[in-house]
């Protein structure tokens, strides 16, 4: 079983109310056992929302607000339902094809804090939990490369 950013699936849950639409990674979706998960909206954040993005070891909005509480919650959530419904299928979560550069889902490189585009090394909450149980994790980058 795969996990897939809802966004990428063209749920309108990104921060601005719309969504990350991927030709690729619905294709993917159509063609294995996957799963949804938007972990900024399973922490009962309201879609729109300001944008966020780590400063230092903190998530920040654009307005300043620290939302790292709610993003780590979203994250273990988001965790936990993938886990009960692998349980329930009787399979394993091979994957994650997740959102590139975001605060929850970035894997690898992630937005630096400053809402200037610019990228620095790093995971996001939700992608990081998922590697620290030896779970594989790539964008909708990466998505046409063979990395599962």
């Amino acid at each position: 079983m795969y996990l897939i950013s809802g966004c990428l699936l063209g749920h309108n849950c990104k921060y601005n109310g719309g969504n990350n639409y991927n030709e690729e990674v619905c294709d993917f979706y159509e063609n294995h056992s996957c799963v949804s998960v938007c972990p900024e909206g399973s922490s009962g954040l309201p879609t729109p929302r300001p944008p966020a993005e780590y400063v230092g070891m903190r998530i920040l909005d654009r307005e300043g607000t620290d939302v790292t509480e709610a993003f780590e919650r979203g994250a273990a959530l988001s965790l936990e339902r993938a886990f009960d419904e692998a349980r329930r299928r009787g399979e394993t979560i091979e994957g994650a094809v997740l959102k590139a550069n975001s605060p929850s889902c970035g894997s690898g490189k992630i937005y630096d804090g400053t809402f200037s585009g610019r990228l620095v090394q790093g995971d996001g909450c939700f992608a990081a939990k998922l590697k620290e149980r030896g779970i594989k994790v790539i964008s909708e980058k990466e998505i046409n490369n063979g990395k599962f």
